[in-house]
């Protein structure tokens, strides 16, 4: 039997990248997939903005894997459209047992006190305000079906250790940490654990494309020119942090909750 068969999980940021390659991985162990993204660009980054076609391509993917796959453009800042998406997904599904909160952006400036207002909100609104708002519309419904479940939520190495020029980034990171610890506490009593993972440079449209890398490392040459990993990974695929989501949605993490999990090749033991 497959570890998620007869689960609902829904992800955020699932157009391309990391949220993509969690919807691949967990319809291949046997899940029904909620997909959601923005699907436009968004202000601030460097990066492109993920696009419906990209949303497309995911839902064809996982029903590559045989598996139902819902999906939607849905901006993780608007609770109202994230409350409605919930509520069609109980109607149609009837439950939720895996929720994978994984949108976010990367911004950076050449110091904390350098970056622009528009830059730190926007970054404060979408990864972890909408961290909060996805949680809010989501979480209700998976203590309502009484079945315990998980809960994960894509933080990042910047949530353990600063990264300058990214002030935003790591204070929103941090901040997503610290809210994965309280729904922890809370959720304990309903069976539902909750985790976060911390990626380290993972080869996606957020480092790959827009040139953040390399303005990063041209504003703190010190920081990004020193290799922190203990092994030869290089740029890691999305798909070596599905494995980690994987794991922690089934039963395989049964006793594993409130815990920030590095995915970065031991970049946070330097």
């Amino acid at each position: 039997m497959s570890k998620l068969e007869g689960k609902v999980a829904v992800i955020s940021g699932a157009a391309r990248g990391q949220g993509r390659a969690h919807a691949v991985a967990m319809a291949r162990e046997g899940a029904t997939v909620v997909a959601f993204d923005i699907c436009e660009p968004l202000k601030t980054p460097l990066h492109p903005g993920a696009t419906i076609e990209q949303l497309d391509e995911t839902v064809e993917l996982v029903r590559k894997e045989g598996q139902e796959c819902l999906s939607a453009k849905v901006d993780a800042r608007d609770l109202t459209e994230l409350e409605a998406l919930a509520k069609r997904v109980m109607s149609t599904y009837g439950r939720i047992d895996i929720l994978v909160i994984n949108h976010g952006i990367w911004t950076i400036g050449e110091s904390t006190w350098a970056l622009d207002e528009a830059s730190w909100q926007e970054s404060i609104d979408v990864n972890l305000t909408g961290a909060w708002k996805v949680a809010k519309a989501f979480v209700p419904r998976i203590i309502d079906g009484q079945q315990g479940g998980s809960v994960i939520l894509t933080a990042s190495v910047n949530g353990l250790k600063a990264q300058p020029c990214a002030p935003a980034y790591t204070a929103t990171k941090h901040g997503v940490i610290g809210l994965m610890k309280t729904l922890a506490w809370e959720l304990g009593e309903h069976s539902i654990r909750v985790n976060a993972i911390c990626p380290g440079a993972i080869a996606t449209d957020m480092t790959q494309k827009g040139g953040t890398v390399e303005k990063s490392l041209e504003y703190t040459p010190r920081f990004f020119s020193t290799d922190r990993s203990l092994l030869p990974a290089g740029w890691v695929p999305p798909e070596t942090v599905a494995k980690t989501a994987v794991f922690l949605a089934s039963d395989d993490s049964e006793h594993i909750t409130g815990v920030a999990l590095p995915v970065d090749a031991g970049w946070t033991n330097y």
